[in-house]
């Protein structure tokens, strides 16, 4: 699931000293393996959907260390990073917390987190590559992937079947060849496919797809890359899609598109894979009986392999104040772990090692998402990008590409100066 990067401003002042204020500067948190307490920040999902997997946890660290005292905080996500931010002030950091992965970068980059060794982790050389970029800053790890959430493709089978379609496409010249299928029997004010112009994890899908990038790092600074001739290519295709398939709202971003989905004037979303459930419960399906109606599939990219997607979930990460950091690290690697991904996979979540990934490809309930997310790309983790995001240039670039207002080459010129005035800024 998506979780939107927080802005850095503001966090410095809260920051200062952080990094000297640690028990010690050894990775995995060496220091503190004799504390006597250990609490432990995480999200209202664990509360309510894996609670056992929780005390699973607990239970392997209290049997190694008999007589410690596990305490757990659960948080909704909008509140999180607020408690966090007015604790990291003090000396009553948490020992653990769980970050959204795109959450990661901002603390990362002011020393708010405890360098980790990964190779104290289970499977971290099978990381999830879009899962481990988000733990990694400057080289250095400051996380342990937790689960994922990937994208795929939605369709309506009904639909697809009144314009002679029957199975879902394996390629993008099949998938472009339904769509104009479907288009040409919906009619003008339909959408074949319903792609909000400013939804950029969409668009910078087809920018990788390319061999593009949002920028590239070269001796520890980074370069926008918008512009190069790769991603062009990627931009270009992306209005292509939205000038045949997208005949809604292209000042839109994605946020309400589940509602907009559920609607029934349009037949294709690229979403989190959440979405198309979504727009199928009651309050949002106006079509009836939706749930019956959609399928899966991994998006075919123009390249001719799978669309590569921006990959949500989320991270744990040991604050640099905890005074318990080698205990912290060891409850990471038994809740992240090899049993507790086969426990996070039984609750229908994504694992964040592709060895744990395997299996599920070839499983029919889990196949799609699985798929999907073995193909990732991530956000570049300079020190800047939080002012990137919070600016909007990437979504403002797209909407003045989808209505027309700049050409692909002067939208993508434009973007990249601004991405560059701030990219290394920290």
């Amino acid at each position: 699931m998506k979780r939107k990067l927080i802005a850095a401003i503001g966090v410095a002042g809260m920051l200062v000293g952080v990094a000297a204020c640690g028990s010690d500067d050894k990775k995995d948190g060496a220091s503190g393996g004799d504390a006597k307490q250990l609490t432990v920040w995480l999200t209202v999902d664990a509360q309510k959907n894996w609670p056992d997997l929780v005390k699973a946890a607990d239970d392997a660290i209290v049997a190694k260390h008999p007589g410690l005292k596990i305490s757990h905080e659960y948080y909704g996500w909008p509140d999180k990073n607020a408690k966090l931010d007015a604790v990291l002030a003090t000396d009553k950091a948490p020992d653990v917390v769980e970050m959204g992965n795109t959450e990661m970068l901002a603390y990362s980059v002011k020393g708010a987190f405890a360098e980790v060794d990964p190779s104290k982790f289970d499977n971290s050389a099978a990381w999830l590559d879009g899962l481990k970029a988000s733990v990694t800053y400057d080289g250095k790890t400051y996380g342990v992937p937790y689960y994922a959430g990937g994208r795929t493709a939605t369709w309506r089978k009904d639909i697809a079947a009144s314009a002679g379609v029957t199975a879902t496409p394996k390629s993008y010249t099949e998938l472009t060849a339904d769509l104009d299928k479907i288009q040409a029997k919906e009619g003008d004010k339909f959408s074949a496919w319903y792609q909000p112009s400013r939804d950029w994890y969409a668009a910078m899908s087809y920018v990788y797809d390319a061999g593009g990038s949002i920028a590239k790092e070269d001796g520890g600074k980074f370069k926008a890359n918008l512009s190069s001739p790769e991603s062009l290519k990627g931009l270009t295709e992306y209005k292509n899609i939205l000038d045949k398939y997208m005949h809604g709202d292209k000042t839109k971003d994605e946020a309400d598109r589940p509602i907009v989905y559920g609607q029934g004037k349009s037949n294709l979303i690229f979403a989190s894979a959440w979405e198309g459930g979504s727009a199928a419960l009651p309050e949002n399906d106006k079509v009836g009986k939706l749930a019956d109606k959609i399928e899966s599939f991994v998006m075919p990219g123009p390249s001719g392999k799978a669309m590569p997607v921006f990959l949500g979930g989320s991270d744990l990460a040991v604050p640099v104040k905890s005074k318990a950091q080698g205990l912290a690290a060891e409850w990471i690697n038994a809740f992240t772990g090899t049993q507790g991904q086969k426990g996070l996979v039984a609750k229908q979540n994504l694992p964040n090692n592709k060895t744990a990934l395997a299996p599920l490809k070839s499983d029919p309930k889990t196949a799609v998402a699985a798929t999907a997310a073995e193909s990732s790309w991530f956000v570049p983790m300079a020190p800047g990008w939080g002012q990137v995001e919070k600016a909007k240039v990437l979504q403002d670039m797209l909407q003045s590409i989808g209505t027309g207002k700049k050409s692909v080459e002067q939208a993508a010129k434009d973007a990249d100066t601004a991405i560059d005035k701030v990219i290394n800024t920290k």
